[in-house]
């Protein structure tokens, strides 16, 4: 390797920069082939009157390396300004969330001598987290949750790839398909018709609750597990927290035209500036930019100095050291210099370079065999009973191309009376269905709600259709 690999550094906030620029240190005494580019993001480029928290001039960095080494950055609860990390994400279309999971050497937890050694593979850029959000009432909240079949296959076949990367021999895609059977189930149909290309690994599907309970009772079963957006979340922070926490775990973000590199930990500004700062996630997050780089000697020397610093339990930071010893981050930094060459009693995972298709830049289209257009489901503020507003409906829609089938309220049918105990809010779906086939439906939607929206505010509809002889469409709690 001869020309530099330019890698646009974003240091964050908080410890960001200390851990930066121990991270960088650490890289270039160990002869790592990158060239840096400093670029903004987080909290100072939210003050300047950014709302993504990024910069054009980071963007454009970014694109022109295709790499980034992140730090963390803050962004606001609840309320302003977008998530910095998500823009990052959706810009560069960084669809696969990589998070290993090892057991590691003098950092003792309830899990230690399991031999836990996995990895969790999270979509990264769908489901709940695409952020489409409304308030349907002025005291109901929307949020969509959108799976996609391209999605879906796209982190499904990284998966597979990265368990065939690190010699890894089986897969397992944990989903909430029981409850959540067309989106959730949507990614375990594609799993399910795709695994059979993959003879080499063996697949696996299990519910996510008992993923997460199978993660506490034996973590040493798994292998590689891949989840949709928010299930992926939050098990990979509970994977993290068998082996020593965030302050240990690193994690990557892939795309087809970019990658991006950062520990998952937060700012941390209460220790900011103070020498106090625990670096290993950062670090381990840039051995895994090495390896993706393809400098897996460099990537191996730093990797072994830190399992053998941590190891011998030596000049560790105060969050990782025995009680009374913890010492600075700049001494853990020449600690982990001063072991370079030497090998540790863990060795390290043999990578090959992670093969993956680079998805074509179409608007993709599953065009079904046959589609069927059988029904509207009409959203509707109202105050009135669900008895009394099923009546006034009945009324309004006599002689329609619609009758009302049910009422649903928070995913329970009030309407005809099925869940009786049902607290009800004013938020109501009201399901027509189509009484003669071959309306048109734009004219006969069109009219349904002309005659509901002169007596009743209406929010939303939503087409329901059967693709292939199938309803595209669920059923609420109780609906026959």
């Amino acid at each position: 390797m001869s020309d530099k690999v330019k890698v646009t550094a974003m240091a964050g906030d908080g410890i960001g920069p200390e851990v930066m620029g121990v991270t960088k240190r650490i890289l270039a005494a160990a002869g790592a082939n990158i060239e840096w580019e400093d670029a903004e993001a987080g909290a100072r480029v939210f003050k300047r009157g950014i709302a993504t928290g990024v910069p054009p001039e980071t963007l454009d960095s970014i694109a022109r390396t295709g790499l980034a080494l992140k730090g963390p950055l803050e962004t606001p609860v609840g309320y302003g300004e977008k998530s910095a990390n998500v823009t990052l994400r959706k810009y560069f279309e960084l669809y696969g969330n990589i998070r290993p999971v090892r057991e590691l050497p003098g950092i003792k937890t309830p899990f230690s001598g399991r031999g836990i050694d996995m990895v969790i593979v999270r979509e990264n850029v769908e489901d709940l987290y695409a952020g489409i959000e409304y308030m349907q009432t002025a005291g109901v909240a929307e949020c969509l949750k959108i799976i996609t079949e391209p999605g879906s296959e796209r982190i499904l076949r990284l998966a597979f790839a990265l368990t065939r990367a690190e010699g890894r021999k089986s897969l397992a895609c944990s989903t909430k398909a029981n409850i959540m059977k067309i989106t959730e189930g949507l990614m375990k149909r594609v799993f399910e018709r795709i695994s059979p290309e993959y003879s080499d690994i063996t697949p696996s599907h299990l519910i996510i609750d008992n993923c997460a309970h199978q993660l506490v009772i034996a973590p040493e079963q798994f292998d590689v597990i891949v989840c949709t957006n928010m299930n992926g979340d939050i098990i990979s922070d509970l994977a993290a927290g068998l082996v020593g926490g965030l302050g240990v775990a690193p994690s990557s973000n892939l795309g087809d035209h970019a990658a991006m590199f950062e520990a998952v930990h937060g700012s941390a500004p209460q220790i900011a500036g103070k020498n106090l700062a625990n670096p290993t996630a950062f670090l381990l997050s840039a051995v895994m930019l090495l390896r993706h780089i393809g400098d897996f000697k460099a990537a191996e020397i730093i990797e072994q100095a830190i399992y053998v610093t941590l190891e011998e339990r030596k000049n560790l930071t105060g969050d990782i050291a025995p009680k009374g010893t913890g010492v600075g981050t700049d001494a853990y930094e020449h600690q982990i210099i001063a072991n370079f060459g030497r090998d540790s009693s863990m060795a390290s995972r043999q990578y090959a370079p992670l093969k993956l298709p680079e998805w074509p830049r179409v608007t993709w289209h599953h065009e079904p065999k046959t589609r069927e257009f059988v029904g509207v489901d009409l959203f509707i503020e109202s105050a009135l009973s669900p008895g009394a507003l099923g009546e006034s409906l009945l009324q309004l829609t006599a002689n329609s191309a619609f009758r009302l089938g049910s009422i649903a309220n928070r995913g329970a049918q009030v309407w005809p009376v099925s869940a009786a105990e049902t607290y009800v809010v004013d938020h109501f779906v009201c399901r027509f269905m189509v009484e003669k086939a071959g309306v048109d439906e734009n004219t006969a939607i069109t009219d349904l709600i002309t005659r509901v929206g002169g007596t009743h505010r209406w929010m939303h509809v939503e087409k329901l259709q059967r693709f292939d002889g199938k309803d595209g469409f669920a059923k609420s709690a109780g609906e026959s």
